[in-house]
């Protein structure tokens, strides 16, 4: 086991350094100059001269192979460097803003695993009644329905039936936890709900395929009770699809949701990618896809050592 996790860690590597050389060719294949755009917005007019300079100051006139390499160092020092347009660390920046979406992502987990799990297996156990079928009808109406609509609609309900709205003015939840969930517990609703629909449609039909194999039926011949089967037996075995899917999804909000920040004026990871991108900031676009990319390869991690925690069968070597 030890062996294997060292092994899944040092895969790690070529994979975010894939990543890496990726996005720093893309950004700079992208039309557009972010020292013309930013200068353009400072004056009416630019010099040629003005332009290499700002240029010269951020690194530009260098060839690509030793600016990727300066940020490859130091990447590893865990050193991003400044931001093209703001000029401050490129750490403080996603540091200020990371917390937000890591709680929204959190929040939302936690909701649609109480939500998917116990709706999916009772779909599975009453298949093709009606209560099958409504659960299969909030599971649709989940996918169907966007989230940023979806908090929309919230706002509204809370402003038009009870004159009530959010807080827009995020805190910190350590310093004030009552205020914080307040504001924060509308977003991960929002988003949840379809998170969960997808968690629930994969539960049921993941427990509908492990209730039709030979061992239910043999524990069940036993003479165990119903309960014992579906806890000890059926879940068990059921949850490893599931759990990638909460995984995948997981990782995904940690930059996914522009449109839901956007909403409730959150300022977190997926508004600073817009904002980045829409500026030009390569050097901040970098490290944003560098750290979803390290969340999506950790989550994974984590869902291998979960899948040998589940089913004793697996063995790591």
């Amino acid at each position: 086991m030890f062996r294997y996790l060292i092994r899944r860690i040092l895969l790690m590597l070529p994979t975010l350094i894939g990543v890496a050389v990726l996005v720093f060719l893309l950004m700079r294949l992208i039309p557009g100059d972010i020292v013309e755009l930013r200068l353009g917005g400072e004056s009416g007019q630019v010099t040629e001269e003005q332009i290499a300079k700002a240029r010269h100051e951020l690194g530009l006139d260098r060839p690509l192979w030793v600016q990727f390499a300066d940020w490859m160092i130091g990447a590893f020092q865990f050193d991003f460097g400044k931001s093209m347009w703001t000029g401050r660390p490129i750490t403080e920046e996603i540091w200020i803003r990371f917390p937000v979406s890591l709680q929204i992502a959190i929040m939302s987990t936690i909701f649609a695993t109480i939500l998917a799990i116990p709706l999916g297996t009772i779909a599975a156990l009453k298949q093709d009644t009606w209560v099958d079928y409504v659960v299969r009808t909030v599971s649709i109406a989940g996918l169907a329905t966007p989230s940023f609509w979806l908090g929309i609609m919230m706002i509204l309900g809370l402003l038009i039936y009870f004159h009530w709205l959010p807080p827009i003015s995020y805190k910190n939840i350590w310093d004030a936890p009552l205020y914080n969930l307040q504001m924060m517990i509308w977003p991960a609703l929002a988003t949840g709900y379809r998170y969960s629909s997808v968690a629930m449609r994969m539960t049921r039909s993941t427990v509908l395929e492990v209730l039709r194999e030979d061992y239910i039926r043999t524990a069940r011949a036993k003479g165990l009770v119903e309960k014992i089967v579906i806890n000890r037996h059926a879940l068990t075995n059921a949850m490893l699809p599931v759990i990638t899917v909460i995984g995948i999804e997981f990782a995904f909000l940690m930059g996914g949701l522009v449109v839901t920040e956007q909403v409730f004026n959150l300022n977190g990871i997926g508004r600073l990618f817009v904002q980045s991108v829409g500026q030009k900031d390569y050097t901040m676009v970098q490290g944003l896809v560098l750290l979803v990319a390290f969340v999506f390869v950790f989550t994974n991690f984590v869902v291998d050592i979960l899948y040998a925690w589940l089913d004793p069968r697996i063995h790591y070597t």
